[in-house]
């Protein structure tokens, strides 16, 4: 009997040790990425990602050729779709494509690169992607596209316009991007990243979010154009105050940088449950 226990124990600690060594590999090894955003593929944020990127993997880069942000999901149908290599100040190269950022994804994964990527990552985005705006973000959609196509991926932002931190927050993001490997998303769940825009220093750590439910304040600005015509400039104020710490808004203001996983599947299940007791009749 004694014999036995100790066999299961040789068992069980050469599965651990396997698993480590698992982990080690996936945390360390030279992977493929493709890397996009919804800022164009001359963003300050994009380039930023690549050089913490690129010190261990091989990022290839498919990214609208100029700004497309608060795009969504869209994705182009009603015209040609293009891509040119283009090549930044004498430095790395990518593909400048005339879509969305959804598009980059779909024609870098079906046309523009050799190998499929194991991982796509979108951003930095200057200003953060939480709450609704997640539904208007053209930087989490290219990560959704990913996470469809059964791909890892990640969305990544930052509070504030501008590059104060972008290059820390670049890292830091490399970073989790080794580890996602390890943490094993089921097949179109993608995390969606958010930092405050802040030095390293003031930064109190990582908090596991859910996304914020709450939209902000809308608002229309009205105006004439010199032919008297009116027109209409659209804005909308920051939410400042959250009922739970755990909501991604509420991380960042409490000077956290909020993960958040998102699933591509918008099913409500709880609500499903519940409506399918219910008898549905049909009027003509």
């Amino acid at each position: 009997m004694q014999d036995n226990r100790l066999h299961i124990n040789e068992k069980t600690n050469i599965k651990r040790s396997c698993r480590k060594l698992q982990q080690q590999f996936w945390r360390f090894r030279n992977m493929q990425v493709l890397l996009t955003n919804d800022d164009g593929i001359y963003a300050p944020g994009l380039w930023a990602l690549y050089q913490a990127l690129a010190e261990q993997h091989q990022v290839r880069v498919v990214a609208p050729d100029r700004e497309r942000s608060a795009v969504g999901h869209g994705i182009t149908l009603h015209q040609p779709i293009r891509s040119q290599k283009t090549r930044i100040s004498g430095g790395p190269s990518g593909f400048a494509v005339n879509g969305t950022p959804a598009d980059c994804v779909k024609l870098g994964l079906a046309e523009l690169l050799e190998t499929p990527p194991e991982l796509v990552v979108s951003g930095i985005n200057p200003g953060a992607n939480v709450g609704v705006n997640v539904s208007y973000s053209g930087t989490v959609a290219a990560a959704k596209e990913a996470a469809m196509a059964g791909i890892p991926a990640m969305a990544v932002s930052i509070t504030a316009p501008g590059d104060r931190h972008m290059k820390e927050a670049a890292v830091v993001a490399a970073s989790f991007c080794r580890q996602m490997m390890d943490w094993k998303l089921p097949r179109g769940t993608f995390l969606n990243v958010n930092f405050p825009d802040l030095p390293k220093e003031r930064i109190r750590g990582v908090r596991w979010s859910r996304q914020g439910a709450n939209g902000s304040a809308q608002h229309f600005e009205k105006r004439l154009d010199p032919r008297n015509r009116t027109y209409y400039w659209q804005g909308c104020d920051a939410q400042e105050g959250y009922d739970r710490p755990d909501i991604d808004g509420a991380a960042l203001q409490e000077n956290y940088i909020s993960i958040t996983p998102i699933k591509c599947d918008m099913t409500d299940y709880d609500a499903l449950n519940e409506l399918t007791r219910r008898e549905v009749t049909i009027s003509f």
